[in-house]
């Protein structure tokens, strides 16, 4: 019975929500599973996942395949890696401290990546409403300089003009003729 680590979806139509299971591979996508490790949602950015990585660890280490997704979830989540570095302490290749520093180190680094880009993406979306503010006061400007434009009356000398310039075309018609 070969066990797999794979994605179950839930949530709507364009929505997608997964919950990340281990079950049975001849089992249904969306049917019955053997334990349930966490979730990943898709649909923010960056996405969100929440797993139990010793859960993840144990089943891996037990012989569980992950799909193709879930093998790029595991691995971002730090699991694969520290997967890799239990096989370097059973080799004799690490002692248990080098590996524990080792995976510190990387996911300190991984933290910082995804608080840099979370700080990038607000950054971005800050200077996008900013942007988009400016441009609807300068439209707001020009939307009021018509009104007031279009409600202020003539001046009185080119109403005048706009007065006179009728008759004289009315008498030019008349010599005409």
């Amino acid at each position: 019975m070969p066990v797999k680590i794979r994605l179950q979806r839930h949530g709507k139509k364009a929505s997608a929500f997964y919950h990340i299971v281990i079950a049975d591979g001849r089992a249904p996508r969306d049917g019955k599973f053997i334990e349930k490790i966490g979730t990943y949602n898709p649909t923010t950015n960056p996405a969100t996942i929440v797993l139990d990585n010793e859960k993840a660890l144990n089943w891996l280490e037990n012989g569980a395949q992950p799909t193709d997704t879930c093998r790029a979830i595991l691995s971002y989540k730090g699991v694969m890696y520290r997967n890799h570095l239990k096989g370097g302490i059973t080799k004799g290749a690490l002692t248990a401290e080098q590996a524990d520093a080792k995976y510190a180190k990387w996911e300190a680094e991984k933290e910082s990546k995804i608080t840099g880009k979370i700080t990038r993406l607000d950054t971005v979306k800050k200077d996008e409403n900013k942007k988009r503010f400016t441009a609807e006061v300068a439209s707001k400007e020009a939307t009021a300089a018509k009104v007031v434009a279009k409600n202020t009356p003539p001046p009185v000398e080119a109403v005048a003009e706009e007065n006179a310039a009728p008759e004289s075309a009315a008498a030019e018609t008349q010599t005409e003729g």
